[in-house]
């Protein structure tokens, strides 16, 4: 068994603390995710809040402690879901997104965070998200499939239209990727 699985089954048991070291451990990976599909570091502080509740209801009723991530990030993206139902249902309570700026002098043709924040932004929801589940969270493809709820195959074609569209986007920018 697993670490994460091991503190799922202490929480199941009621163990505060195991809960906490739960909550150190996937909270900066949780906001991470939230905030590239939300692009607001605020409104990704009140989802991952959100989540963390959806967490802490569910968590008793957690069948498979070993699949705590991928649970996690299925949370997580049905919260984000339902803020942008509501947000596109009332748009003018809509959050503005923050603009980037970016910097005229290159290193020497590494793109820097900020560059592929935006590049990511510019993408369409489900392409951005299958990009920072697989390369900036790390979930395995079976992981993101299972999030997703979609077969493997679905999951790998959605990275390479994303992988695609993102480097379109950045050499439109004139970046070289």
């Amino acid at each position: 068994m697993g670490n994460d699985a091991l503190l799922v089954v202490r929480c199941q048991l009621g163990e505060r603390e195991a809960f906490r070291e739960l909550v150190a451990m996937w909270h900066a990976p949780l906001c991470r995710y939230v905030r590239g599909m939300v692009g607001s570091a605020h409104l990704a502080d009140d989802l991952a809040q959100e989540a963390w509740v959806a967490v802490v209801r569910g968590l008793p009723r957690l069948r498979q402690p070993e699949r705590f991530a991928p649970w996690l990030f299925t949370i997580a993206r049905r919260t984000v879901t339902d803020h942008l139902r509501q947000a596109y249902k009332a748009p003018e309570t809509a959050i503005e997104e923050a603009t980037t700026a970016v910097a005229d002098d290159e290193l020497s043709g590494v793109l820097t965070t900020m560059q592929i924040e935006a590049g990511l932004a510019a993408l369409p929801p489900l392409e951005r998200e299958v990009l920072i589940l697989f390369h900036l969270e790390d979930l395995p493809l079976a992981s993101c499939a299972e999030v997703f709820g979609v077969p493997a195959g679905t999951v790998k074609s959605r990275l390479h239209r994303a992988r695609r569209m993102l480097r379109n986007h950045l050499a439109e920018k004139g970046y070289e990727a």
